[in-house]
């Protein structure tokens, strides 16, 4: 029987962000983190829980496939829908991304799709979410960013970068979504682990809200181009990535707001950093949505620290790897 995502009866659909939890030992921390989790989902009752990507930290654990199982009974524990990208931390020691999407799509609540043929990558899809008319209201849409450059050893190295046949694969799919929305593109989302270069410009020359811990974002230095094809799509009205455990800020870049989730697991500050998860909320026919953050204790932060751009600074060879 297919799975289908609907609006609920007063036009929202709520949707729980958690991302780089990095699953690995089982040890105190991890139950911890696992014990919030569960907690933030019993509270926001969401209708669909997303991954961005570092579900594991495979690198850490002996058993990378029990250590995304656990991952993964997280929302299946409360029979909530949920879906994942995967991130550069996913797949670094004898686990595949291929292996762990295959994985995901075998359990009962999981609403990932296989892969499409011909697209590089593992874990790009799109869902729709059905309206009053039961006709597809909204979309979502699931891209591997990738893990390492593979251009490390070049002037072109640093993270990965989300390529030119999946950005063909994207757009193929909005022209197909609009077409049978009567031409008007649907208003959409898009989740992937590893910003877009665009998250950097967004802080350093628009206003942006939350905080960002570090001089920089961890984007590709390679700019694919999928921020110009989304303008030129018009449906998607936001983006949520990870991948910087002590960035959760959001701005508005070209009419596309581009938004971190709060980090699940660590930010590695030398400061108190509340892990937590973005909650985002879709209005059944307008082009908006509602977000903010629930925190460890239960503090749900709507409203974020306003940052004033200041413009930008030479930063090419001070950047770290997360």
């Amino acid at each position: 029987m297919a799975k289908t995502l609907r609006f609920r009866e007063d036009g929202t659909f709520k949707i729980v962000q958690f991302t780089d939890p990095e699953f690995a030992t089982n040890d105190q921390e991890e139950q911890q983190m696992e014990a919030m989790m569960l907690r933030i989902l019993q509270d926001e009752q969401p209708d669909l829980v997303v991954f961005t990507g570092d579900i594991i930290a495979s690198a850490s654990t002996k058993d990378p496939a029990d250590a995304f199982r656990r991952a993964c009974c997280v929302p299946d524990r409360l029979n909530i829908p949920w879906a994942a990208v995967f991130g550069n931390h996913d797949s670094e020691a004898t686990i595949t991304r291929e292996q762990l999407h295959a994985m995901q799509l075998t359990y009962p609540n999981n609403y990932a799709k296989p892969d499409p043929q011909g697209v590089h990558g593992s874990g790009n899809y799109v869902l729709t979410m059905k309206g009053k008319d039961q006709e597809a209201a909204c979309a979502l849409y699931f891209l591997d960013s990738g893990s390492y450059s593979p251009l490390e050893h070049s002037r072109m190295g640093f993270y990965d970068w989300i390529r030119r046949d999946q950005i063909d694969w994207y757009a193929r799919e909005s022209y197909r979504l609009t077409n049978s929305n009567g031409g008007t593109p649907l208003p959409s989302l898009a989740f992937f682990h590893i910003p877009l270069p665009e998250y950097n410009d967004v802080w350093d020359f628009n206003i942006c809200y939350g905080e960002r811990n570090d001089e920089f974002c961890c984007a590709p230095w390679v700019n694919s181009g999928l921020f110009a094809a989304m303008i030129e799509m018009g449906d998607v009205m936001g983006t949520f990535v990870g991948h910087d455990h002590g960035h959760d800020y959001w701005g508005d870049w070209h009419g596309i707001r581009l938004c971190y989730g709060r980090t699940t697991r660590n930010a590695y500050l030398d400061r108190p950093f509340a892990p937590g998860a973005r909650v985002i909320v879709l209005h059944e026919g307008q082009r908006s949505f509602d977000t903010w953050l629930h925190l460890a204790d239960g503090t749900l932060q709507s409203e974020q620290k306003k940052h004033e751009p200041v413009g930008r600074t030479p930063k090419i060879g001070a950047m770290g790897l997360r």
